[in-house]
């Protein structure tokens, strides 16, 4: 097989993630003991606030602490002091400290496509918190680039294409999620590898697009398995 570029997002597809969001959240419908509301009520409302202000703020643990604060704010019942603030925004602080949990299978696996291809990590998120996760994960050395950028949409996707002279035909994304890996890099005359995880934030859920005519889409069970692949 020629050398392929191969994009490797990073959360929920190298490392565990989402369900440190998901503690989070938890804890939180635990600490508020709504008399009405039950969790998938206040999540319904707790999306609406992280839509809006992803648009804004972006995404990490520090933004998540905001949302939770917003969330909150909007739905207590009683009066909002300061220190209930400063318990709700330490449910998000504690994800920083959760452990590094690489997947099964992902070390050896990088070790493997890096003897043969161009590996580049491509994730989005806070930057430092990011590099954070990369340096504490151990596989930074496998990846000849690393792109963290605001927002992954067809937008980011053309201009990495762009600037590292990729060849579109020879290009495949790699992640986790349909809205941020799979579909812009599809919308872009990329290849794709879909490797879904069970806790993949809700928010990234979306139907599955169609490759370019000349395109593939492979969906797998196991990142493991993109050694069978490539």
């Amino acid at each position: 097989m020629n050398s392929l570029h191969l994009l490797i997002d990073a959360d929920d597809t190298l490392w565990e993630n989402n369900i440190y969001f998901e503690k989070a959240f938890a804890d939180f419908c635990d600490f508020m003991d709504h008399s009405t509301l039950d969790a998938a009520e206040i999540r319904t409302i707790l999306d609406e606030i992280e839509l809006a202000n992803a648009r804004v703020h972006g995404y990490g643990s520090a933004n998540f602490g905001r949302n939770l604060r917003q969330c909150y704010e909007r739905l207590a019942e009683g009066d909002v002091h300061e220190a209930d603030l400063l318990k709700v925004t330490r449910f998000a602080e504690r994800i920083l400290e959760a452990p590094m949990e690489v997947i099964e299978g992902v070390a050896e696996t990088l070790e493997y496509l890096a003897a043969r291809h161009d590996l580049i990590l491509f994730t989005k998120g806070h930057p430092e918190e990011q590099k954070l996760k990369i340096d504490r994960s151990g596989l930074a050395g496998w990846f000849g680039h690393t792109a963290i950028v605001r927002e992954k949409d067809a937008a980011s996707y053309r201009r990495l294409v762009e600037e590292r002279g990729l060849d579109p035909e020879l290009t495949w994304m790699i992640g986790n999620s349909p809205k941020s890996d799979i579909n812009p890099a599809l919308e872009c005359g990329l290849n794709a590898v879909l490797v879904p995880h069970e806790h993949t934030w809700r928010l990234e859920h979306q139907d599955v697009g169609t490759p370019a005519p000349g395109r593939r889409l492979v969906t797998l069970g196991r990142f493991a398995e993109l050694r069978a692949l490539f």
